[in-house]
């Protein structure tokens, strides 16, 4: 009732009418957000600091709140956008936008049937997969440009169904509404076969489908027979492995019809197949999608979350998890990614799908590593990791494993270089007393198994992160032993799962953050910084190995009452080196050795580089120091 007030940003509440992709590292999400003046773009991943908390990251990316924003294939500074069919190129770097509307003539106030081009609200935008210079725009025809806006031409017919008695003013004679935006028969859905260029699929806001093999020269009227009439055709999706393969998604919940309409062609339109077994009958299907690897690997975005389909569409199955209940507007599947917008609760995106593309493992009887995805070496920013909101994943290589049943003893994850050295293991569980000895791979180095609840056991679908880091240095804590280890260079590596006994392997692959080869380090630069902090980190466990040798012996000395002679100069010496290699208790007090090296170890571990000339001269000092100190107590 007032008596307290929020601020509207107090929940991701945002309405996306759709989503686009952008080609950087990380990506970013555009699209048109209800009630916000501009087109917004966000990171998937966090890009850089913030300097409070909770601020998160958003751009503005032109034209207005209905979208959409479609960045250039290969210059993300560079967006077209739309606002009720008014094209702009936006650019990032200015922050101004060019405007070429086509007709530019404004269409407020007018009867539908007396205007030369009617664009409604989200009028499309569409870049050509083969030739990122050709970009289509539509209204109740097909345009296209070659220019970015500066020149149109119209490629098609009016494709829409153009009955007479819709076109009248919206609202009338109560409330007249006809801002612009509020014309049925327009093209709603375009997209370009990404299998054969000039294949061209349209969808029309008032039930039409159309499809061109030419360009544009010639169309014809491929709608589904079987299609009740006047639905909008919310989304076309050529099938990017098979030209003759086409899915549509028709919303007609705005004329009372609530069921789910998913056709599919395979045969350029010639003849279809509703596809809806699965999706209960009141739930609105406003996108389909055809996974850019695995063939019918569906995705569908309905009204009420996401349903996906391993076999084409014959079945389907929901694909909610941690998802709210919100209305999919849009889909991509992107590096891996499907990426959502919703009308309601912003953007989300489901990293790595990887493990969907095996197929439905519920039949499986044996395990199943999948091989993860060519992972990027990404450091999370030093300013964002406060911030929680939007909740990033921090930088992994995400290993999914498939378990067809419980298996008996605990899990072993082990991750090795392409030398077959063991750079990092891990352990599901201490439950089994053997998994706690000491085991020793190829190359008869030491392999400390952590304990990691992240690798899970549990019959059916489990992901493992590994961080990317090696094993860290030693520690007196046992909570702290082997943590913090530095992140491993660029090159291959071989995950090695073992189940009960049986050994599971596949290969992946860490590349450079490109932003990083940008900035001119290469990867022998990155190869050197590590090895350097493997051997500081080796200096750092030797240093609190023997400082906490020589602490434990001091303290059995101290007990023993009276001290012979030889016992009490061997405590002498102990302390001398102590006193050397320990920094004393108490505030701001000046580090010792150990301390030193540890100063030295987190020195390099926050950006890739080659190491500095004062960095190699301080570790010869340390290792020279450290010498010193163990010479007082051999």
């Amino acid at each position: 009732g007032g008596q307290t007030w929020s601020t509207q940003f107090n929940q991701p509440t945002a309405e996306i009418y759709q989503v686009e992709v952008d080609n950087q590292y990380p990506y970013w999400l555009y699209g048109g957000q209800q009630d916000n003046y501009s087109t917004v773009a966000v990171p998937s991943l966090a890009p850089y600091g913030v300097q409070a908390a909770g601020i998160g990251y958003i751009q503005n990316t032109g034209g207005c709140e209905t979208g959409p924003a479609v960045p250039h294939p290969t210059n993300p500074d560079i967006v077209y956008s739309n606002c009720k069919g008014r094209f702009t190129v936006y650019n990032k770097r200015t922050g101004t936008e060019q405007s070429y509307y086509v007709g530019a003539s404004n269409m407020y106030g007018h009867n539908p049937a007396d205007l030369e081009y009617r664009f409604q609200r989200v009028s499309p935008i569409h870049v050509s997969p083969h030739d990122p210079s050709v970009i289509y725009h539509t209204s109740q025809f097909v345009h296209k440009t070659t220019d970015e806006g500066k020149t149109w031409e119209t490629i098609s017919p009016d494709l829409t169904a153009f009955e007479a008695d819709k076109q009248v003013i919206s609202g009338a004679p109560i409330t007249r509404d006809i801002t612009g935006e509020e014309f049925y028969s327009t093209i709603y859905a375009i997209r370009e076969s990404p299998a054969q260029a000039g294949l061209i699929w349209v969808g029309a806001n008032d039930g039409p489908v159309h499809v061109t093999r030419d360009g544009g020269k010639n169309w014809q009227n491929v709608t589904p027979k079987s299609l009740p009439p006047g639905g909008r055709v919310d989304a076309v999706e050529p099938s990017p492995h098979d030209p003759a393969k086409a899915y549509i998604s028709v919303l007609r919940y705005q004329l009372g019809d609530r069921q789910p309409y998913i056709y599919k062609t395979e045969n350029h339109g010639k003849s279809w197949e509703l596809l809806t077994n699965g999706i209960p009958a009141d739930y609105p299907v406003r996108v389909v999608r055809e996974d850019t690897e695995r063939p019918g690997l569906l995705f569908a975005g309905t009204e009420y979350g996401v349903f996906m389909s391993y076999d084409d569409g014959k079945n389907w199955r929901e694909l909610q998890q941690n998802l709210p209940v919100t209305p999919i507007t849009d889909l991509k599947i992107h590096r891996g990614d499907l990426v959502l917008s919703t009308m309601g609760r912003g953007f989300w995106v489901m990293d790595n799908i990887q493990l969907l593309r095996e197929g439905d493992l519920a039949a499986a009887t044996e395990p199943r590593l999948v091989t993860p995805p060519t992972a990027i070496r990404y450091r999370y920013p030093s300013g964002a990791r406060s911030s929680d909101y939007p909740r990033y994943p921090r930088p992994a290589v995400t290993i999914d494993y498939y378990l067809p049943k419980t298996p008996r003893g605990p899990l072993t994850l082990e991750i090795l270089d392409q030398r077959s050295r063991v750079v990092a293991a891990f352990k599901s569980d201490d439950s089994d007393p053997e998994a706690d000895v000491v085991t020793r791979d190829m190359a008869t180095e030491t392999v400390e198994y952590l304990v990691d609840n992240g690798l899970t056991a549990k019959a059916g679908a489990n992901r493992f992160r590994w961080d990317m880091t090696t094993t860290g240095p030693w520690h007196a804590s046992e909570r702290r032993r082997y943590q913090g280890g530095p992140m491993v260079a660029p090159g291959d590596y071989t995950a090695r799962l073992t189940i009960d006994g049986e050994v599971y392997t596949t290969d992946f692959q860490l590349k450079m953050d490109p932003r990083v080869v940008e900035a001119g380090v290469t990867e022998a630069a990155v190869a050197e910084q590590v090895a350097m902090q493997l051997a500081i980190r080796d200096l750092l466990s030797e240093s609190r190995r023997l400082e906490h040798q020589l602490q434990t012996e001091h303290r059995e000395l101290k007990k023993k009452s009276p001290a012979s002679a030889t016992e009490q100069q061997r405590m002498r010496a102990i302390e001398a080196a102590l006193e050397r290699l320990a920094t004393a208790e108490g505030t701001y007090r000046q580090p010792m050795l150990a301390d030193q090296v540890s100063y030295l170890y987190y020195m390099l571990g926050d950006a890739d580089q080659a190491p500095g000339q004062d960095a190699e001269v301080r570790l010869d000092e340390l290792r020279r120091e450290l010498q010193s100190v163990q010479s007082l107590v051999d």
